[in-house]
């Protein structure tokens, strides 16, 4: 089959096109829909392709995370770098924080819960293993971190596009050296603790 014919593939992106969309037309309704949102990817993703876990617990808690310090420690090196950057990009993540950051306790448990499990199952465990099946591995890793990071685009805020790309990066690496979907989730859960609750870069 081709990805052409991958109709899964195709629909799924453009359904997660229109539900980004939608999920940021209103700052006040992003924590519901956005909810909604990755509880989609999540079904997709399960219903869609079996689950990788090629790892033991000890190990994909142990990569897990190291690997979330190393990126949060990346992107704390990225931060210091923004005001002296064009495009105001410090302006824009200080605005994200104070736009979409957790402010009830029911926000935490959705994003523990429904975020970081719905993006890493989707993008990584369904659309980039879908995509390793039409290219190599690299190639694989560059269009899914494009795709992951081009739903943001909707935010208006170019540095979490970056930001997104950047992860999908380091993400999709990461799946493809140890095929193993609880570790980057276990990865992403450690980065957005210290990103968004934390050590905030704001």
């Amino acid at each position: 089959m081709s990805l052409l014919k991958d109709w899964r593939l195709i629909l799924s992106v453009i359904i997660a096109h229109v539900l980004l969309y939608i999920t940021f037309s209103d700052r006040d309704i992003f924590w519901y829909l956005y909810t909604a949102a990755n509880l989609f990817f999540i079904s997709f993703a399960i219903i869609s392709e079996k689950i990788d876990d090629k790892q033991r617990t000890r190990s994909y808690l142990k990569y897990g995370v190291l690997s979330g310090l190393l990126l949060y420690a990346l992107f704390f090196a990225g931060h210091l770098l923004l005001p002296h950057l064009p495009f105001s990009w410090d302006s824009q993540a200080a605005a994200i924080y104070k736009r979409y950051s957790p402010q009830f306790s029911w926000h935490y448990i959705v994003l523990i819960l429904v975020f970081i499990p719905g993006e890493e199952l989707f993008w990584r465990g369904f659309v980039q293993k879908r995509l390793s099946v039409y290219f190599n591995d690299l190639t694989a890793i560059l269009a899914t971190s494009i795709l992951y990071a081009s739903i943001f685009i909707y935010s208006d805020k170019f540095v979490w596009v970056l930001a997104a790309f950047i992860a999908g990066l380091f993400w999709g690496s990461l799946y493809v050296w140890k095929r193993s979907i609880p570790m980057l989730i276990i990865s992403h859960l450690v980065f957005d603790l210290f990103l968004i609750v934390l050590f905030p870069l704001s």
